[in-house]
């Protein structure tokens, strides 16, 4: 049994692309072109190529089986197929490649489109208008004048490629190129259709209205299949992606599933307590402002966030309190505050020194680092 390990000079545990090289190099040196009388040798080594270059065939041939392919009138020219291939593109003068469809699938499309707060929160309908493209109600998308129709090229005479001969040291090469007269079509269209010239399509515009799902935030992209431009000949239409960017909102800011605001109470009220209202995305709620409040103090109302993408839960609403101090006091407000000030004996205050308060100078450094 001749050891196709040794043919072709490479050893038993030699990799497919050690192979290919092995091959590639004796198949130079012995094709009969550059060295005649040596046929048998040519003949051995492409059909070791043929059975080390299939894993399937040198499995087999590794367990002691037949030589799949043995003799050169058995191969069936796999690996030899290969390195024409490899060297000019195309086949050893093979079937013709099929011709190309005009019917292909549209590009998908790319808009930016910019809503509100309370649309990325909860979810919404929106509309946009678009220039697309559209099958040709003229030709149905065929591209050619109604009652007519595509003719066979003359040239291809429908396959789409020709032969071309190129002479190499390998000897004649025989590979298939796109027919220049149809464009790899194997048709042509003679007398194209006056509403879309020939392409199958034509640029609409139109309003297109979809949904905004819940949870979304800047950056997210929204696809929408099949709503993107017709491919030409008619073709399937590609998807149409939107990209959304979120307005900033007058009182609500987010932060992930939160909603953050900040209200601003008086002093009175903050130092006696009181309840104030708030108007939010759910309408108007009751804040308590215990006695003593401090500004910067936060409350949280749980489950008036934003919704979560794809889920049904909710964050929060984060309320932060500011108290405000008045600015202007008139003779008599200011007699009161004086009054109130001996009381607590606060008329020579001393400032009291602490800690910045780590949480709120983390926020603002994430703040300033999100660009806000």
């Amino acid at each position: 049994m001749t050891n196709h390990y040794e043919t072709l000079g490479v050893p038993k545990d030699a990799s497919t692309a050690d192979i290919k090289k092995a091959y590639r190099k004796l198949a130079r040196e012995l094709h009969p072109d550059v060295n005649p009388g040596r046929e048998d040798e040519f003949k051995q080594v492409a059909v070791a190529y043929e059975v080390l270059s299939d894993p399937e065939k040198r499995r087999n041939y590794d367990m002691g089986g037949s030589e799949y392919g043995q003799g050169f009138g058995g191969a069936n020219f796999g690996g030899f197929s290969d390195l024409f291939e490899t060297f000019f593109g195309g086949g050893m003068g093979g079937s013709p490649q099929q011709p190309a469809s005009r019917k292909r699938r549209g590009k998908d499309a790319l808009i930016g489109i910019e809503i509100d707060l309370e649309t990325a929160a909860f979810g919404g309908t929106e509309e946009i208008d678009i220039a697309t493209a559209e099958v040709c109600e003229t030709c149905q998308g065929d591209g050619t004048r109604p009652g007519t129709s595509v003719e066979t090229c003359s040239l291809c005479h429908g396959t789409g490629s020709v032969q071309q001969m190129t002479r190499t040291l390998l000897g004649q090469m025989v590979t298939n190129q796109t027919c220049n007269n149809c464009g790899g079509y194997g048709t042509r269209i003679t007398d194209p259709c006056t509403s879309c010239h020939g392409d199958g399509r034509v640029r609409v515009e139109r309003t297109l209205s979809f949904r905004i799902p819940a949870g979304v935030s800047t950056g997210t992209r929204i696809q929408l299949a099949g709503r993107g431009e017709v491919g030409p000949g008619g073709g399937p239409p590609g998807d149409l992606f939107i990209e959304v960017t979120v307005a900033e909102h007058a009182s609500f800011e987010r932060d992930g599933d939160n909603l953050r605001c900040t209200i601003e109470v008086p002093m009175t009220a903050a130092a006696l307590g009181a309840t104030v209202k708030l108007d939010t995305f759910d309408g108007a709620q009751d804040i308590e402002i215990p006695a003593g409040t401090q500004s910067g103090t936060t409350q949280k109302l749980a489950g008036l966030g934003a919704k979560r993408l794809r889920h049904q839960s909710r964050g929060d609403l984060i309320v932060t309190i500011n108290v405000a101090t008045p600015k202007k006091l008139d003779a008599k407000q200011t007699e009161l505050l004086e009054e109130l000030a001996r009381l607590r004996d606060e008329t020579q205050p001393e400032a009291t020194v602490g800690k910045a308060d780590e949480r709120s100078a983390f926020r603002r450094f994430r703040e300033r680092f999100a660009g806000r």
